[in-house]
């Protein structure tokens, strides 16, 4: 009976201890189970998530093209693929017109893209249209040419260093710098120097524009800072639909023909929200230029806004339905003008100066039908037509080293419809006011002006009267 006990004790005990390891082993299988399944649920997002969207699109100003491991096809393409290096030595070229010429074949929009914190060297080159879709220059870094005439070569054109030709939809964009390393063009003995009357010495004096457009349309200029161009910064040639805003082009004062922007033949051009500050003119208007609008453009110093010169060796010039507005030029040789030569053809009309704001500009407000670049030039009766001009709202200081208003219209074609509205030019120093010029022009004063402008005369003359072909164009 005690040994029956006794084996039943430990049967009960053995069956207990059975019971609770099976328990354990079935909790804990269950267990890692539901753990397993609840990681391979967190990660299956993780495995399966779709590459970011955006490598295809072009990239921000400020930012480079996000196509690493993407596995999608791009239209970002940026020169250092194409071999560019950017070292501001290196002879970066090849790597830009290569970059250039594979974006050209893309069906859809693409980008070529310039990145920041490189200085990229290029030799004069002409980037050649038309491309199959639309194009994007975005320019993040800093591009230059070689510096000075020494380093370039010599089968290389002198006379222009980037060209691009037959574009059609391109935008020349970004947060980085043009620099034109100018200064030792400059100062080649065929330019005007500081020395005694300007001395110049002969010898090759071909200097090249920085950046010109040549026969395109439906482009963008945007964004950048162009300094010290040889000649022009910018040069619009046979172009239409132009749209320019956003640029700060500066060059020193004394930097001999180094305009800001430059457009001739060129029609359906606006110039917005700009700095300008050079050794010439901030914006020049060529012949054949027709609906150009500039708004809010900070000008000077420099020669200010010129329409011309125009009618150069007999030649005939047509300009009109050109508005500058809304815009600031301070410390130039000139505000708004207008400058022909003697001997030429055409037409100007149909221009608007309005909402000018002058700081101690030399000739705020002129019109020279007598433009000439020496002291022997001979006198001639044709001359382009000048009429139906607008100046209102021009405001702020003058030099009084000439007079405010500059009226030299030529003997035998005078200007004629000139009209003056809310002009108000005091001298920046001292208190002698004085008196605006008039020579053969014909117009009105709608409001009182300061100065008083009396010289202007009434009516049309009877030379433009009997001739009926005076403003063919």
């Amino acid at each position: 009976m005690e040994y029956s006990c006794v084996s039943l004790l430990i049967f009960w005990m053995s069956l207990l201890c059975f019971l609770i390891s099976t328990q354990g082993r079935w909790h804990h299988h269950h267990h890692h189970t539901k753990h397993k399944h609840h990681s391979h649920h967190d990660k299956m997002p993780e495995i399966s998530a779709p590459h970011e969207p955006s490598i295809a699109l072009a990239p921000e100003p400020s930012g480079p093209p996000d196509n690493e491991n993407s596995g999608v096809s791009t239209e970002v393409f940026d020169v250092r693929k194409f071999g560019a290096i950017g070292s501001g030595v290196t002879d970066d070229t090849n790597a830009f017109k290569m970059a250039w010429d594979t974006a050209c074949q893309v069906n859809s929009s693409s980008t070529i893209y310039v990145p920041n914190g490189f200085s990229f060297m290029i030799q004069s080159t002409i980037f050649t249209g038309p491309c199959q879709g639309g194009l994007v220059f975005q320019i993040d870094g800093t591009l230059m040419p070689p510096d000075g005439p020494e380093e370039w070569p010599k089968n290389n054109s002198k006379r222009q260093w980037l060209v691009f030709y037959r574009v059609n939809q391109m935008s020349l964009q970004g947060g980085g710098a043009i620099d034109g390393r100018g200064q030792k063009w400059w100062d080649l003995p065929c330019k005007p120097h500081k020395g005694i009357n300007g001395t110049t010495l002969p010898g090759p004096c071909d200097s090249p524009v920085a950046i010109r457009f040549f026969m395109s349309s439906n482009l963008t200029v945007q964004g950048l800072k162009v300094k010290d161009s040889p000649q022009f910064h910018f040069r619009f040639d046979g172009c239409q639909n132009v749209h320019v805003e956003l640029l700060h082009i500066t060059a020193p004062a004394l930097s001999p023909n180094t305009d800001g922007i430059h457009i001739a033949n060129t029609n359906g051009v606006q110039i917005y929200n700009s700095v300008i500050s050079n050794g010439d003119d901030c914006v020049s208007i060529g012949s054949g230029c027709y609906n150009v609008d500039i708004r809010n453009l900070t000008c000077g110093p420099g020669h200010g806004i010129s329409i011309g010169s125009l009618g150069n060796h007999n030649s005939k010039a047509c300009v009109h339905n050109v508005t500058v507005r809304d815009s600031v030029i301070k410390v130039s040789d000139n505000g708004v003008r207008i400058k022909t030569w003697q001997g030429g053809s055409g037409a100007v009309s149909g221009i608007m100066f309005g909402n000018i704001h002058m700081i101690s500009v030399r000739n705020p407000i002129i019109i020279d039908q007598f433009y000439c670049l020496t002291k022997d030039c001979l006198n001639q009766t044709s001359a382009v037509y000048v009429s139906d001009i607008l100046y209102e709202g021009i405001k702020g200081t003058y030099d009084t080293r000439s007079p405010p208003m500059h009226f030299g219209c030529s003997d035998s074609v005078p200007c004629t419809n000139i009209t003056l509205s809310d002009i108000e030019l005091l001298p920046a120093q001292g208190d002698i006011v004085l008196d605006p010029f008039c020579w053969n022009a014909y117009g009105e004063l709608e409001t009182l002006t300061i100065p008083p402008v009396y010289c202007l005369r009434e009516g049309v003359p009877r030379s433009i009267l009997d001739n009926k072909d005076m403003d063919h164009c």
